[in-house]
């Protein structure tokens, strides 16, 4: 059985090999990205796990996985959420990285001119992660206790895209995992 900083190490492994790699035609680094939206939910006050998982947010794009057509591996999100919770970290951080992805879909129904609001790469990928939410998802997506949140972190997805943004110190990160799996 692996040790809590055996997972940890493992888990930022992969942004030492991968981290430095294109995100999916956008201006900046997969881990640049990651640490923007850590760094836009720490400044809003959330939690550790929140926190968490913004930061591991799209770590399924670092995973194995089918590609989507030069945009990622498809279903990141399931992909993410689960190798999450084989580390051992709980169900909500897991769900909330799962749900960034359903965010997406929602707010593409609910909210005019979302979609227009996207980049090139978010309307592509979307086709990929099963279009736009139906009225009946929606619903449901509504009633689900994590929605709020899972909207927040959809902002922060989308805002964690520029350049020059310093990385934050990953160390306070591996902090904060450490500490939700002790």
């Amino acid at each position: 059985m692996s040790t809590p900083e055996q997972v940890v190490d493992g888990l930022f492994a992969l942004y030492e090999r991968h981290g430095d790699e294109d995100y999916i035609g956008e201006p900046v680094s997969q881990l640049e990205h990651m640490s923007q939206a850590a760094g836009l939910a720490l400044a809003e006050g959330y939690d550790d796990e929140v926190v968490l998982a913004a930061f591991f947010h799209d770590i399924g794009h670092l995973c194995e996985g089918v590609d989507m057509g030069g945009y990622g591996v498809v279903s990141h999100e399931r992909v993410g959420a689960e190798c999450l919770r084989r580390c051992g970290f709980g169900e909500r951080m897991a769900k909330l990285v799962e749900y960034h992805v359903e965010a997406k879909r929602y707010l593409v129904l609910r909210q005019p001119g979302y979609f227009e609001r996207l980049s090139e790469a978010s309307r592509r990928t979307l086709e990929y992660q099963g279009g736009v939410m139906s009225e009946e998802e929606a619903d449901a997506f509504e009633r689900d206790p994590l929605c709020a949140v899972s909207l927040r972190m959809r902002v922060w997805d989308e805002e964690a895209k520029l350049e020059w943004v310093p990385v934050m110190d990953l160390g306070v990160l591996r902090a904060k995992a450490l500490a939700l799996l002790a």
